[in-house]
């Protein structure tokens, strides 16, 4: 008989509190070091304990680090959580690009069965996207995507699907500003995603958000998948030219009808696996998250860098307060610095709004045993790995290197992916503790359990269960059966959300600034 699992969990000999691994009863025994504590109170499953006396702003430790002080004293055996422990002031040692890890060991000859773009880059799917320009063609382009159901596509059985990208933006604001900018990045990356095989721009004709400038400023041309190199002018229609929302409609569908041919026309093929660039996430975090889905998450994404890929890092409020660990795996400073600037930038933007880095944990976070974002971000940053910090992007920026990189986007999980598919991702994993029913299209989202009660819940959402983590099996062999996964959903096996439909509504570009 295995020995039975232990009721608590201390994640580093440093920490004065560990994590409940059941839930205790009042007055139940469990070990904290080299003696037995009696639980003070009821302490659920994946809330913190207190292993000793905590005195009064006495920061308290896990995973090694400080995520926050004591308000009063803590007695051993207590429940630690939002009534006795506050963020407070972090005083973190950046030490930029002082230890950056060596690269690791390559891991060479594997591939998957991708689509090869005529622009060398490596597509998972094969999808049509009808991209709106502005919200008041947003109704449009629904209208003509959805008009190619799977039985109007029955005779493509090469093609996954025509998505309307549609958003609540594209005008009321400024010409060439940074909103403008950003919103043109995020949809020229979707309109040259390796997973879009074509596309149609769909706008009104009077907004701010002016295609041809669009198309200009980001040198979009169609792709052809039957050809050497990227050929012809993107397919663009103007409601206003078209003579209105009937008409446009009729000319969009002509338009993917002539298309279809074109796109059927790709075949999978082997493609190495230094093609995969991979999105990590998290959301619907619990207390596990950071035990371990993230760090599973981190071990396949090493393994992707070691095969020669990209792996991104995303959520920057959701890095504050555990940035100094990867300011010193940085190459170099200048990269440290990029993140420190970004996040300085965040504790300005948020402070304009009355509002406070650490508001990020949700309800739903707390429940789960999460009390402030520092030990959110301890949690979250695990999805890095352990390999070099080679950039920082803007977001739903093209990465220009391979490796590890961290993207700037918020914590909201559908604008934090949209940007990092925008940026070029092709394979998105995504943890959740609570149980997030995410998907994404055009890219598959293969969604990690962190607990095994949960998984077992959702199993119709959840595609792996890493809190097998916490019956025996090793965080590295559960990031090798998620690298595993990685290679066999971009070969084209579907995941739970793929097969659930889930992807459309969860295109939401992030855009900064005010609505004229």
């Amino acid at each position: 008989m295995p020995p039975a699992p232990p009721s608590v969990i201390q994640l580093h000999a440093a920490d004065n509190v560990a994590v409940a691994a059941k839930t205790l009863a009042r007055g139940e025994d469990f070990s904290g070091g080299s003696r037995t504590i009696k639980a003070a109170a009821e302490v659920r499953f994946g809330h913190k304990i207190a292993l000793t006396s905590i005195a009064a702003d006495e920061p308290v430790h896990k995973y090694g680090q400080v995520i926050g002080y004591a308000t009063r004293v803590i007695s051993p055996g207590e429940h630690v959580h939002s009534h006795n422990l506050h963020l407070g002031e972090l005083h973190l040692d950046y030490a930029s690009a002082s230890e950056p890890p060596a690269p690791p060991a390559p891991i060479t000859g594997r591939t998957f069965d991708g689509y090869l773009r005529a622009d060398g880059r490596a597509g998972t799917r094969n999808y049509i996207a009808v991209i709106s320009t502005v919200n008041c063609s947003a109704s449009v382009a629904k209208y003509v995507a959805h008009a190619f159901d799977p039985r109007r596509l029955a005779d493509f059985p090469n093609i996954d699907g025509v998505i309307p990208f549609t958003h609540q933006s594209g005008c009321g604001m400024q010409f060439g500003g940074d909103a403008h900018t950003t919103l043109n990045r995020v949809m020229a990356g979707i309109a040259r995603h390796p997973n879009i095989g074509g596309y149609l721009l769909i706008g009104l004709g009077c907004e701010t958000g002016a295609m041809g400038y669009l198309v200009q400023q980001e040198r979009l041309v169609q792709l052809d998948s039957s050809a050497d190199q990227p050929t012809g002018a993107p397919l663009i229609l103007s409601m206003q030219d078209q003579g209105g929302t009937a008409k446009t409609i009729e000319a969009g569908v002509a338009r993917l009808v002539e298309m279809l041919p074109r796109v059927n026309d790709v075949r999978r093929q082997p493609i190495a696996a230094s093609e995969i660039v991979l999105a990590t996430e998290c959301g619907g975090s619990d207390a596990y998250s950071g035990v371990t889905a993230n760090p599973a998450v981190g071990a396949a994404a090493d393994r992707i860098v070691a095969a020669g890929g990209i792996s991104l890092l995303a959520e920057t409020p959701e890095i504050f307060g555990a940035e100094h660990l990867l300011t010193r795996r940085a190459i170099n400073v200048a990269v440290a610095d990029k993140l420190i600037e970004r996040i300085e930038w965040w504790k300005r933007y948020v402070g304009m709004f009355g509002a406070q880095l650490d508001n990020n944990p949700s309800p739903g976070n707390k429940e789960g045993g999460l009390t402030t974002i520092a030990e959110k971000s301890l949690g979250a940053v695990a999805k890095a790995g352990g390999t070099a910090l080679v950039d920082v992007l803007q977001y739903a920026e093209a990465p220009t290197a391979r490796g590890l990189m961290v993207m700037d986007t918020p914590g909201y999980d559908p604008a934090s992916v949209t940007g990092m598919v925008a940026g070029g991702a092709n394979v998105v994993v995504f943890t959740t503790g609570r149980g997030s029913c995410f998907g994404c299209k055009p890219t598959p989202s293969i969604k990690i359990a962190t607990n095994t009660p949960m998984y077992e819940r959702m199993v119709d959402d959840m595609d792996i269960n890493a809190g097998e983590v916490l019956h025996g099996v090793s965080v590295d062999a559960m990031g090798a059966k998620i690298f595993e996964e990685i290679l066999a959903v971009a070969s084209g096996k579907p995941t739970k959300s793929e097969a659930l439909g889930i992807g459309e509504e969860e295109f939401v570009p992030w855009l900064v600034g005010p609505t004229l």
